[in-house]
């Protein structure tokens, strides 16, 4: 018993410094200074070289005098076409600066994103639940074979919480399943706006595990240069789920 709970504590441990890694990473969403809506008047936007705007072909720079980017690894001035982008974006560099261009629902967004920025630079670890065994949970998953809340749902998980059956909507990731939460803990211990959690697949059977120590905060929760997700009205839980991350410092 000693070793299984050794091991599940190094494995959390471990998790958990990946995930400050990942937080606290140079052009993580830490470093994030500003969040600019492009349109057809291009703009100037502090620290970062050019006018941007939304043209007919896309997204659009025009660089001044003494002015660069890199762009795929090629430094570029004068107008610069960058084109249509989508969700995934595209980064383009100046320095150690990275401009971070996507689109979001129907429009574009600008983020320049600074190693130095000091909510990078100040961060402090983020507050945790103890882990413990006990908040890793048996599922089964469900797929949606017709109606569901949103077009890009798969399914939804059911499990017990202190004897209350409870199902969340789920939607894919990479095969695996991304949950977006709220519950009786949201507000109080742990952002408000809820949390998220990242399962593995499910298995042949349909069964998952949800090992809710590894709850995360959304990237919202951080920094307002963000575009965060809303959970669904079923995803609302009156049950606490005292355990991952808390409202951060």
């Amino acid at each position: 018993m000693v070793d299984v709970v050794d091991d599940f504590l190094g494995e959390w441990q471990a998790w958990r410094q990946a995930r400050e890694d990942r937080l606290t990473a140079p052009h993580g969403f830490l470093s994030i200074t500003g969040l600019h809506w492009l349109d057809a008047t291009p703009q100037r936007i502090d620290g970062v070289p050019g006018a941007w705007a939304l043209g007919p072909s896309g997204v659009e720079v025009d660089l001044g005098p003494g002015e660069s980017l890199t762009v795929d690894g090629r430094e570029v001035s004068g107008h610069v076409l960058l084109g249509p982008v989508d969700d995934a974006g595209i980064r383009v560099h100046s320095g150690e600066l990275v401009v971070e261009v996507a689109s979001r629902g129907a429009g574009v967004l600008l983020r320049p994103r600074d190693p130095a920025h000091p909510l990078r630079t100040g961060h402090r670890p983020t507050p945790v639940y103890p882990p413990s065994p006990d908040w890793v949970l048996t599922a089964r998953f469900h797929p949606y074979d017709g109606d569901r809340p949103t077009a890009d749902a798969v399914g939804e998980v059911s499990f017990t919480v202190a004897g209350e059956p409870v199902r969340l909507v789920a939607y894919d990731d990479d095969g695996g399943l991304w949950l977006v939460f709220a519950d009786a803990t949201s507000g109080r211990a742990t952002y408000p706006a809820g949390r998220q959690l990242v399962a593995p697949p499910p298995s042949a059977d349909g069964m998952v595990v949800l090992d809710f120590n590894r709850t995360t905060n959304l990237p919202c929760a951080y920094t307002e240069f963000t575009t965060c997700p809303v959970p669904l009205p079923q995803n609302r839980l009156t049950v606490a789920i005292e355990a991952g991350e808390k409202i951060p410092d």
